[in-house]
């Protein structure tokens, strides 16, 4: 009987913990049961002020946290290669920031509740399907909307209006 009730506790318990310093009001390091893992600063057992946090999967951010979310500066980095580098508010990118695509597309300009909104450039990596193209202008919810110039490889660029992504109001074609 003694052997069943401690095979009906164990699944209960928590491995996760703190490894050193202090993880409630400090400088600590902890450990997740399912391998995620924070060292930096503290405050009411929640991840505040400086810290990096490295996920089980890979990802890793490093930068200023507040109550356990990413808020203010800081640079997340995906395992699977893609990188942000800026403003965080609530654990979105918010503000002034830098997201560079494995695929070698980049984008340097505003964000807005983790969606590229407010004035940005976006430059298309080599071999994409818009190779070396470039969009200067506003953009809202991840799309081009608003006033904006796109420029081809070839040195054709569009200037004007657009909306959801798409060219609207007498498009002005120009040749370089």
């Amino acid at each position: 009987m003694k052997n069943i009730l401690i095979l009906l506790i164990i699944p209960f318990l928590s491995f996760s913990q703190c490894l050193e310093g202090n993880c409630n009001n400090g400088s600590g390091t902890f450990l997740w049961e399912n391998g995620d893992k924070y060292t930096g600063e503290w405050k009411s057992n929640k991840e505040h002020g400086q810290g990096t946090f490295i996920w089980a999967i890979g990802d890793k951010y490093t930068g200023e946290w507040k109550f356990g979310k990413r808020s203010g500066e800081g640079t997340f980095i995906w395992a699977i290669g893609d990188k942000y580098t800026g403003e965080w508010e609530n654990n979105q990118q918010h503000g002034q920031g830098i997201c560079s695509w494995k695929n070698g597309n980049k984008y340097i300009g505003e964000w807005k509740k983790g969606k590229q909104d407010g004035q940005g450039t976006y430059t298309w990596g080599e071999g994409t399907v818009y190779d070396g193209d470039i969009y200067v202008g506003e953009w809202k919810n991840n799309k081009r909307h608003g006033q904006g110039t796109y420029t081809f490889p070839d040195g054709t660029v569009y200037k004007g209006k657009w909306k959801n992504g798409d060219f609207v109001r007498n498009p002005k074609w120009e040749l370089r």
